[in-house]
């Protein structure tokens, strides 16, 4: 980091552009979003509902809830990317400084399995701290161990609607209505539930608990 902070400014801000063109993928893999959109598609396709809600109202709402779950993070980011970049005007310091609470943050979801194998790859020796590691290295431990915990979630959701389906199945085949689709009979049942128990309402609550 040292290096490119000796570079000349102009080079120093085609890299900051470089890692700009960067933050979509980064929010929705370096952030709170993709356990959100994941848990949120499945649960689309467990009730069967292709169209409903849209993709653009998953994704609108998995942002909304990033940004909640994220504020304090994104906050703490600004803060300490701002100083640097005021006292100096060194774009690659601020962000290396405004990095550390998105580093932090990913540390805490991440499992120590899946740290572990990244950081061995990387260093000879063990770190003796967090701060020894980089953000770069916490990023693939903390995508492995996001997209885990999102099929997780989704499968302890799935259970349910699955159940649903294969009592309505075998309803069916007892009434010998075999050209009849046991989905289109669930569907409207699966939703009587999903609202009778307010179920939009406890999978919001219990993804945003589920943040450390």
């Amino acid at each position: 980091m040292d290096q490119v902070q000796a570079l000349n400014p102009i080079i120093q801000i085609l890299i900051v552009m470089t890692v700009f063109s960067l933050l979509p993928f980064m929010f929705c893999a370096m952030t709170s979003f993709m356990r959100f959109v994941i848990v949120f598609s499945m649960l689309k396709t467990a009730m069967g509902t292709q169209q409903v809600p849209p993709a653009i109202v998953i994704i609108g709402l998995s942002m909304i809830l990033t940004f909640y779950t994220m504020g304090s993070t994104f906050g703490k980011m600004y803060e300490m990317g701002s100083v640097p970049y005021q006292q100096k005007h060194d774009m690659v310091a601020a962000l290396n400084e405004g990095s550390k609470p998105l580093k932090e943050f990913m540390l805490k979801q991440t499992r120590d399995g899946d740290l572990e194998f990244f950081v061995n790859m990387t260093h000879k020796t063990r770190p003796k701290s967090p701060d020894e590691i980089s953000i770069w290295e916490v990023a693939p431990a903390y995508i492995v161990s996001e997209l885990k915990t999102a099929f997780e979630i989704s499968f302890v959701i799935f259970v349910p609607f699955i159940i649903l389906d294969l009592v309505v199945a075998n309803i069916l085949l007892a009434l010998g209505m075999f050209m009849l689709s046991p989905t289109i009979i669930s569907m409207p049942f699966k939703l009587l539930i999903f609202i009778a128990v307010d179920g939009w309402a406890l999978i919001v609550q219990g993804l945003v608990s589920s943040f450390n």
